[in-house]
């Protein structure tokens, strides 16, 4: 007759065949993810300008008076028309909601190349770490470093919520990228505020800038594409973000603060991002 342990050392044996495979697998999925982060990465850095020109009054003087102010504060005279930023920060990201924001503290790296694409890579510690990325074609975060937490992207509603995105922040991160020319439009608003339009392989994105006297960015905001709501769903719906500590880099002056969230201006706001720029830097072009 077979004893107990005859029948319980195969389960073991399968059990433990199974978890393995499962963290191979698992192993397998993040380093393409990784692998995805660096193409994308090296993509975008290419697209830096080899030659970009120098910033001069005359490019901007027949815009709307609040967007020609905010660019005569955000790019310094002479300055390299640089359009692509690597930006590593700090701050805080959360995992709640507004009743229960739950901030984590947040260490993120980034690639901006509006209106091309951006990579947005996280890591919050703790207990249960937290990390992956966003960009253009996904979002993709994991637990552990391995257990995957979510897994989107590859469609429409992800690549025209993501333009919003990287639209906005180029307001404030790489100004030149915005600078009058195909694909970006300006109109004004009112003294104060003016709306930029862009267009690029058939994506459309208008962002409102509100500005103070000098030209100092107050805040962004947009209808941007989002299924950050109650019903899940993907709609337009308002986004907004404050910047504020502007510091001179490269020729140009950029917030090391940043607060954004969705339904911005309503009771309903809620900043679930607090970036603190810890360095901006515009790489030159790779050969």
């Amino acid at each position: 007759m077979p004893s107990r342990h005859s029948y319980t050392m195969p389960l073991l044996l399968t059990f433990a065949t199974l978890a393995a495979l499962m963290l191979t697998a698992l192993a397998l999925l993040r380093w393409h993810d990784a692998r995805a982060d660096r193409q994308e990465w090296l993509r975008l850095a290419a697209l830096q300008p080899s030659d970009p020109g120098r910033f001069n009054h005359a490019m901007v003087a027949e815009l709307p008076e609040p967007a020609r102010r905010f660019f005569q504060f955000s790019i310094e005279e002479g300055a390299r028309l640089w359009t692509v930023a690597e930006i590593d920060m700090g701050g805080q990201f959360s995992l709640g909601s507004k009743e229960q924001p739950r901030y984590q503290p947040m260490q993120a790296w980034q690639i901006l190349a509006a209106p091309h694409g951006f990579v947005w890579q996280l890591k919050l510690p703790g207990a249960l770490p937290v990390s992956g990325s966003d960009a253009g074609h996904w979002t993709r975060f994991r637990l552990l470093g391995l257990v995957p937490v979510a897994r989107q992207g590859g469609d429409d509603d992800h690549t025209r919520s993501a333009f919003g995105r990287y639209v906005a922040e180029a307001l404030l991160w790489t100004p030149a990228a915005l600078l009058p020319g195909p694909g970006v439009e300006w109109k004004a608003l009112s003294e104060h505020s003016a709306r930029v339009t862009v267009r690029h392989q058939g994506l459309e994105q208008a962002v409102d800038l509100h500005v103070d006297a000098q030209g100092q960015p107050l805040h962004v905001q947009f209808m941007r594409w989002s299924n950050a709501n109650a019903e899940r769903m993907y709609r337009e719906q308002p986004f907004g973000a404050v910047p504020s500590q502007f510091q001179p880099v490269q020729g140009f002056r950029v917030p090391l603060r940043v607060e954004a969230g969705n339904h911005y201006g309503t009771e309903a706001y809620f900043p679930f991002f607090k970036a603190e720029v810890t360095a901006l830097r515009f790489p030159p072009p790779r050969p």
